[in-house]
C-alpha cells in the first residue's frame, strides 16, 4: 500500500465514508428513539385523556369508569397495552393486565407534581417486561382525593420498530457507501491522470534526451515538471560537454599519432627494428583507444538524435564490398549478397555504411576464401555476415566486452571493429549476436533491429 498513491487514495476516502455513515447511523438511530417515544407518549395520551373524562370516584373512593376505552388491545391480555387507575384506597385496571399490575410512585409525591403535566419513563412492568409508562396525578372531583393515571406499552414493540428501521438504515447507508466510494474512485482516477501524462512524457524524455516535459499541468506538480525539465537540461548539456571534450581528445592525438607513426618508419629505416616494432605497438594500442572513443562519440549522436531515416542493406552492403574488394585483404575473397533489394534498414545511411563496413573488413581480414552477407525481415530486420576462418577462440561476451583490445587476445580475433560495431547497434536500439558459421565454420555475426525502429512511409 505504502508504494501506491492510488490504493492509499482509495482506502482513505473508504475508511473516511464507512466512519461517516457509521456515525450518521448511530445519530440516526438515538434520533429516530426519540422520535417514537414521543409518538408512542402523544397516542398514550389520547388515550389516558379518554379515561380521564371518564373517570369517577365510588362512595368506598374506589375509581371508577362508566365506559371502558372501546380499545381491543386494552382488552386482551397481555397485549401489550394497559392502562392503571390508582388511589390509596384501591385501583382499576384494564383487563389486558389480568392480574398484573403497573409500579406505582408514591401518590403524595405524585400529588405534588400534579400541575406538571403528563411525565413518561421507562419502568419494569407486568409478565416481567419492561414498559414505555405515560402517568399524571389527577382530581375528578372538588374532593382532595387524587388519582394516579397511568397508561403504558411495552418497550418490546418500541425496540422492534427501532430494529426494523435501523435494518432499513443499514441497507440504504451500505449502498450509499458504495455510491460514495465510486465517486471517490472516480475522483482519484481524474485526480491521478495528470501523473500519468507525466509518466508518458518522462518515458518520450528517456528516449529523447532533448524532449521536454510540457508545461500545461495542474499548479500542484507545475513544481515538480519544472525542476525535471531544469534537470533534463543539465544533464544534456553535461553529457554534450563530456562528449565534446572526448571527441576533441580523440581528434586531437590522430596528429600526434601520426608524427610518431612517421618516427617509427624512420627509425625502421634507419636500422632500429626493435625499438619501431615497441613504437608500433604503443601506436596500435593509442590508435584503438582513439578510434572506440570516436565511435562512442557518433553512438552517442546517433542515440540522442529522433532517428526516422532508412536505409538500404543491399545497396550499402555492395558499396562497401566493392570497396574492400579493391584492397589487398579483399582480393582473395569470394564475397556473398543475398539481400533483398526492397529491404529496409531503420537507420541511416552513414550509420550502416560504418557499421557493415567494420563487419565486412573483420570477415574479410580472417576469412580463407569466403564471406557472405544475407539480410532478412520478420519481426524487424535481421543482417547476417559470415566468414569461413577459424571463427573466435573466446567467448561472445569478451569479444564483445567494451573497450577492449580484441587484437591482442589472439590471432584469430576480429579486433576492435566488433566492440565499436556493438556501441553503434545499440545506440540505434539494435542487438549484436556472436556465434560459428554452420555452413562455412567461421564467425557468424548477427545483427537485429526490433520492428518498433520501422517508421511506414
Amino acid at each position: 500500500m505504502a508504494r501506491s498513491l492510488r490504493l492509499r487514495l482509495l482506502i482513505g476516502a473508504a475508511a473516511a465514508v464507512f466512519v461517516a455513515m457509521l456515525l450518521a447511523w448511530v445519530i440516526m438511530m438515538v434520533l429516530f428513539a426519540h422520535h417514537i417515544e414521543r409518538r408512542a407518549a402523544k397516542e398514550l395520551t389520547y388515550d389516558a385523556v379518554e379515561l380521564v373524562s371518564r373517570l369517577r370516584l365510588g362512595d368506598d373512593g374506589v375509581p371508577v369508569i362508566d365506559d371502558s376505552p372501546h380499545d381491543a388491545r386494552y382488552e386482551k391480555p397481555d397485549s401489550g397495552y394497559y392502562w392503571q387507575l390508582t388511589t390509596k384506597r384501591g385501583a382499576l385496571r384494564s383487563h389486558s393486565l389480568w392480574d398484573e399490575s403497573l409500579p406505582v410512585v408514591d401518590l403524595d409525591a405524585a400529588r405534588a407534581t400534579e400541575s406538571a403535566g403528563w411525565t413518561t419513563r421507562f419502568a419494569p412492568g407486568p409478565f416481567g417486561r419492561h414498559v414505555f409508562l405515560l402517568e399524571r396525578s389527577v382530581r375528578p372531583d372538588r374532593s382532595d382525593n387524587n388519582v394516579l393515571v397511568q397508561v403504558a406499552v411495552d418497550e418490546a414493540q418500541l425496540e422492534h420498530v427501532r430494529r426494523e428501521f435501523g435494518r432499513e438504515l443499514a441497507l440504504f447507508l451500505a449502498l450509499l457507501w458504495a455510491v460514495l466510494f465510486g465517486a471517490a474512485w472516480l475522483q482519484v482516477q481524474l485526480g491521478l491522470r495528470p501523473l500519468r501524462r507525466v509518466r508518458e512524457e518522462l518515458t518520450a524524455l528517456r528516449r529523447d534526451p532533448s524532449a521536454r516535459l510540457s508545461q500545461v499541468h495542474p499548479v500542484e506538480i507545475a513544481p515538480l515538471t519544472a525542476e525535471i525539465n531544469d534537470l533534463a537540461e543539465a544533464r544534456e548539456r553535461d553529457l554534450t560537454r563530456a562528449r565534446r571534450r572526448a571527441s576533441d581528445l580523440a581528434h586531437s592525438l590522430k596528429t600526434p599519432l601520426a608524427a610518431l607513426s612517421a618516427q617509427s618508419r624512420r627509425a625502421r629505416a634507419a636500422g632500429a627494428t626493435e625499438a619501431a616494432d615497441g613504437l608500433d605497438r604503443a601506436i596500435a594500442a593509442a590508435s584503438a583507444v582513439v578510434e572506440t572513443e570516436l565511435a562512442r562519440s557518433r553512438a552517442a549522436a546517433i542515440r540522442d538524435a529522433t532517428n526516422t531515416q532508412q536505409s538500404s542493406p543491399q545497396l550499402i552492403a555492395e558499396r562497401v564490398i566493392g570497396v574492400i574488394e579493391r584492397t589487398d585483404v579483399g582480393a582473395h575473397i569470394v564475397f556473398e549478397v543475398d539481400i533483398d533489394a526492397a529491404l529496409r534498414a531503420p537507420i541511416a545511411e552513414d550509420d550502416l555504411t560504418e557499421i557493415l563496413g567494420a563487419l565486412v573488413e573483420n570477415a574479410a581480414r580472417f576469412a580463407r576464401r569466403r564471406v557472405r552477407v544475407t539480410g532478412a525481415r520478420d519481426a524487424g530486420l535481421l543482417l547476417v555476415v559470415e566468414d569461413d576462418g577459424q571463427g573466435l577462440d573466446i567467448s561472445a561476451e569478451t569479444a564483445l566486452m567494451r573497450g577492449g583490445r580484441l587484437d591482442e587476445s589472439g590471432t584469430a580475433h576480429h579486433g576492435l571493429g566488433l566492440s565499436i560495431v556493438r556501441d553503434l547497434v545499440e545506440a540505434t536500439a539494435g542487438e549484436i549476436e556472436l556465434g560459428r558459421a554452420e555452413d562455412l565454420g567461421g564467425l557468424r555475426v548477427v545483427l537485429t533491429w526490433p520492428q518498433t525502429r520501422f517508421v511506414d512511409r
